[in-house]
C-alpha cells in the first residue's frame, strides 16, 4: 500500500521546485520526503515496499514507480540528476547494495561514507548511508545512526564534554552513548521482537490481548523485573498461570508481559540511565511506554520525535553533499 501526502507548505516562504529526495527505507516500510532546495517538504510518500519485499534488482523500479508523477521527463539533458539520500536497511547486505558499517567510536556516518547504488535512470543519483558496528561485543545498527545524526544537528550537543544517553525503542531497541559528537558504544535489545514472539507464538498466545492496557499491572511487572531480573523467565510463565487460576484479563496479561520485558531491559541499562542525561527518540506508543517506565523509577527523560530527527539527519547529509559538490 502506498500513501502520498502533499504538497505541504514550509517555513520561510513558498516552496520551490523539487531539489532532492530523502528516504528512510526499512525492513517493512519506505518513507520518502520530496524537498526543495531549502529543505521544505513538497510531498511525503509512504509505502509498504520495504526491504523484506524486494530484491536488489527491484529497488530501482519500485522507486521510479513511487516517484513517477514527480520526476522530470526522460531526455531532458538540462536537468541535473536528483539526489536521493537513503538510510536504513536499503544499505544492508540484503538491500539494494551494501553500505559498509562504520566502526564505533565514530560520528554518525554521513555522505562521505555513503555507497552509490547501481541505477540506470539518469534522473536520479542514489546514496546509501552506512550503519555503525561494534566488534567487542558484536553489534550493529542501520537507520538509527541517522536519527542520532539528526539529534546532534538539532540539539547542538556535538563537541560537548558530557555523555548523552539515547534510547531508540523499537522491534530491536537501541541504547547508545554519545560523547563529543561520537557514538562511543551502543547495545541492542530484542525486546519488541521477543514481545511479539511470546504474544503470538508461545503458550502466552492464549491469554495475552492484542490491544488494551493495565497501568497498575505494567508498573508491578516492571518493578518485579527491575528488582530481580534473573527471575524474569519464570515470571513470564506466571502470566499464563494467573490467567488459568485467577481469571486474569488478557489486557492485564499484555501489560504484565510488556512490563517484564521492558523492566529486564532497564535492569541491564540501569547504570547508564541513572548516571547520564537521556533522551528517548520516538513519539509512538512504545516510546511512551519506555518514558512511563523510566518516570516510575525516578528518571526524567526527554522524548523527541524520531521521524523529525530522521529527516534532520538526512538533511545534514545533504548539506555535506552540497558542500562537496560546490566549486
Amino acid at each position: 500500500m502506498t500513501r502520498q501526502i502533499g504538497p505541504e507548505t514550509g517555513t520561510g516562504g513558498p516552496a520551490g521546485p523539487l531539489a532532492w529526495i530523502a528516504a528512510d527505507w526499512g525492513t517493512t516500510q519506505l518513507r520518502l520526503w520530496l524537498l526543495d532546495d531549502q529543505n521544505r517538504v513538497l510531498h511525503r510518500i509512504k509505502s509498504d515496499k520495504g526491504m523484506s519485499q524486494l530484491t536488489p534488482d527491484t529497488y530501482e523500479p519500485t522507486l521510479l514507480e513511487l516517484l513517477a508523477t514527480h520526476l522530470p521527463s526522460l531526455g531532458n539533458d538540462k536537468q541535473d540528476a536528483i539526489s536521493v539520500i537513503c538510510c536504513g536497511m536499503v544499505g544492508s547486505r540484503q538491500g539494494w547494495a551494501e553500505a559498509p558499517y562504520s566502526t564505533a567510536p565514530c560520528p554518525p556516518p554521513g555522505i562521505d561514507q555513503a555507497t552509490l547504488a547501481p541505477i540506470r535512470d539518469p534522473r536520479l543519483t542514489v546514496y546509501l548511508l552506512p550503519g555503525i558496528k561494534t566488534l567487542t561485543p558484536a553489534d550493529v545498527m542501520r537507520g538509527e545512526e541517522t536519527q542520532i545524526a539528526g539529534f546532534l544537528a538539532q540539539e547542538a550537543v556535538s563537541g560537548s564534554d558530557h555523555t548523552q544517553l539515547i534510547c531508540l525503542p523499537g522491534t530491536h531497541s537501541k541504547w547508545a552513548r554519545l560523547q563529543d559528537g561520537q557514538v562511543t558504544r551502543f547495545t541492542t535489545f530484542m525486546t519488541g521482537e521477543v514481545f511479539a514472539l511470546l504474544q503470538g507464538h508461545s503458550v502466552l498466545r492464549h491469554c495475552v490481548a492484542d490491544t488494551g492496557w493495565d497501568d497498575d499491572a505494567f508498573a508491578t511487572a516492571l518493578s518485579e523485573a527491575l528488582s530481580n531480573p534473573a527471575q524474569t523467565v519464570a515470571s513470564l510463565f506466571r502470566i499464563r498461570a494467573d490467567a488459568l487460576l485467577s481469571d486474569q484479563s488478557e489486557e492485564t496479561a499484555r501489560a504484565r508481559l510488556s512490563g517484564l520485558l521492558i523492566g529486564a531491559e532497564l535492569a541491564a541499562t540501569r547504570h547508564d540511565w541513572t548516571t547520564h542525561p537521556m533522551t528517548i527518540l520516538g513519539t509512538e506508543q512504545l516510546a511512551r511506554r519506555y518514558e512511563q517506565a523510566l518516570l516510575l523509577q525516578g528518571c526524567k527523560p526527554r522524548r523527541v520525535d524520531a521521524e523529525t530527527l530522521t529527516l534532520a539527519g538526512l538533511c545534514a547529509a545533504r548539506a555535506h553533499l552540497r558542500k562537496n559538490l560546490s566549486p
